[in-house]
């Protein structure tokens, strides 16, 4: 059984939050989800605070700007790369102001290689993701930079144990060839599967190494490639509870019975009338017996979340969520 960083019965966020304030987004984090807190991620502080900008921020040697389109690769860094390290840098100068002595495991959230080619262009305009030469530079770029992210997170919570969660919600798009070009009128060639596999790999070989975090792979979206994210290395994945058919049983089993976690998304992400808790855990429990697993190990190997980020959710039901996801994870965990 892997050595899971969390305790039975955990719940957790996927990373995006409303509000601007650094500070009292973690503090909320803290309060709800002490069993796996995260780092949360602002959007609303505007360009560099979004999930494309922040990663591409840690970048090395690969700076970015932001068009009308969208970000794009610069020949030089500029006002654009530097405000969304000065977002990164305020929030781990918080994260280390108030979590500095978490002793638990604490999450942090990174864009994967594949969503993030698909959303950054090169300097013509294409999608990066349309040039296999760019997606490696991309890859091997983020892996370093990711890495020296990972070892500041460390620094600043020297008692903590790191979940590096690589967000990849455009990865099945990739892989079906469903990507739109930059014009939109046709669409990307699809990415070979052991292509996709190298590249995650990279990065979660680089930025994990000698245990310096707990891999995790999230995708809310269809088709989640449960067995490329278990070769790429992931010990757990992130996925909506509610984008999972039955038609997807046999991999989730297979990825049950290899010991990799499931964070399921179980609470919706936006301001939604929340359910009984019963309803809420209901969902898990059923997926764990009609796969036939024993019940005792699903508190265990099961982490509960909302659906996706809440970037667009209200503070109050930001709260809610969180409440009722810590909750309905205790729940299973009782129920054991």
């Amino acid at each position: 059984m892997t050595d899971y960083p969390w305790q039975p019965g955990s719940a957790t966020g996927i990373g995006s939050y409303p509000g601007e304030d650094p500070a009292e987004a973690l503090r909320i984090v803290l309060g709800e989800l002490p069993d796996l807190p995260h780092l949360p991620e602002l959007p609303a502080r505007g360009p560099g605070a979004d999930m494309t900008g922040r990663t591409a921020g840690l970048l090395v040697d690969m700076p970015i700007h932001l068009e009308p389109s969208g970000w794009r690769f610069s020949d030089r860094p500029g006002r654009d790369t530097q405000r969304a390290l000065d977002h990164l840098a305020r929030d781990l100068d918080v994260l280390e102001e108030v979590a500095g002595g978490h002793d638990g495991p604490f999450k942090v959230q990174v864009c994967g290689p594949w969503t993030l080619a698909a959303t950054i262009e090169l300097r013509h305009g294409d999608r990066a993701v349309k040039d296999p030469g760019a997606v490696r530079d991309l890859t091997a770029s983020l892996a370093e930079g990711v890495a020296a992210h990972v070892a500041d997170v460390r620094r600043r919570l020297p008692h903590a144990r790191i979940v590096l969660q690589l967000d990849e919600p455009g990865l099945p798009a990739a892989l079906a060839g469903t990507l739109p070009t930059a014009s939109g009128f046709s669409r990307l060639r699809a990415v070979e599967e052991p292509a996709a596999e190298d590249a995650l790999r990279t990065v979660l070989e680089t930025a994990c190494a000698d245990g310096a975090a707990f891999p995790v792979v999230h995708c809310c979206a269809r088709n989640v490639p449960y067995g490329l994210l278990r070769g790429a290395g992931a010990k757990a994945i992130s996925v909506d509870l509610g984008l999972v058919p039955r038609r997807d049983d046999d991999a989730v089993g297979e990825t049950i019975d290899a010991g990799v976690g499931l964070f399921l998304g179980a609470v919706p992400a936006t301001g939604a009338a929340l359910p009984p808790l019963k309803a809420t855990a209901g969902p898990a429990q059923e997926l764990w017996r009609r796969l036939g697993f024993p019940r005792a190990q699903l508190s265990r190997q099961v982490v509960l979340t909302p659906a996706c980020g809440m970037a667009g959710a209200s503070p109050g039901y930001v709260r809610a969520a969180l409440k009722q996801c810590r909750d309905a994870a205790r729940m299973l965990h009782e129920a054991d």
